[in-house]
C-alpha cells in the first residue's frame, strides 16, 4: 500500500476533471524587464514586450472561443486544444 504524500496533489483518476491551463513562456526577453501576465486559468511569463502582447493577444482569443463554447482550459482533451490554438492562431 503506498502512502499519500503531503505535498504532492494526488494524480487525477481517469475520467475526472483535472484542473487545467495555459502556461505561455516567452524566451526572447533581453531587456532586463520581468513581463508575467496571470489570468485564472493561464500564466504568461517572459519574452520581449512584442513577444509577450502577442501571447496576451492569443490567450485572450482563446478565453472567448472557450467561453462561447462553455469550456474552460481543464475541460479540453488534448486534440480539443490543439484545435482551439490552430483555429486562434490562423
Amino acid at each position: 500500500m503506498t502512502t499519500p504524500r503531503p505535498d504532492r496533489a494526488p494524480a487525477a483518476s481517469k475520467g475526472s476533471t483535472a484542473p487545467g491551463g495555459l502556461l505561455g513562456l516567452g524566451l526572447d526577453g533581453e531587456d532586463g524587464h520581468r513581463r508575467v501576465t496571470r489570468g485564472k486559468e493561464f500564466l504568461l511569463v517572459g519574452g520581449s514586450e512584442e513577444t509577450h502582447e502577442r501571447m496576451q493577444d492569443l490567450v485572450m482569443r482563446m478565453n472567448e472561443k472557450l467561453k462561447r463554447r462553455g469550456k474552460s482550459f481543464g475541460e479540453l482533451s488534448a486534440r480539443e486544444f490543439e484545435d482551439l490554438a490552430d483555429e486562434t492562431v490562423s
